[in-house]
């Protein structure tokens, strides 16, 4: 399992997401990729989308006004 980050600080939505999945697309079965943010929609656009699409999704508020967006690929 590898894990991989992506810094999405001071980006708006749509970028964040956008970034995530072209990173899951190069990624392998149990990988995992976190998405760091500094806007609290990022993490509910993200994880909307992530169920959306059956992906595992936790959005964690790291520190006051940061968060990390943990997706795994499972298909």
């Amino acid at each position: 399992m590898a894990v991989r980050e992506i810094d999405c600080l001071y980006e708006l939505c749509p970028v964040p997401l956008l970034k995530a999945m072209k990173e899951l697309k190069t990624m392998e079965v149990g990988d995992v990729v976190i998405i760091r943010s500094d806007h609290s929609c990022v993490g509910a656009n993200i994880k909307e989308w992530a169920v959306k699409n059956q992906y595992p999704v936790e959005v964690v508020e790291v520190e006051d006004g940061e968060w990390e967006v943990y997706i795994e690929k499972t298909k």
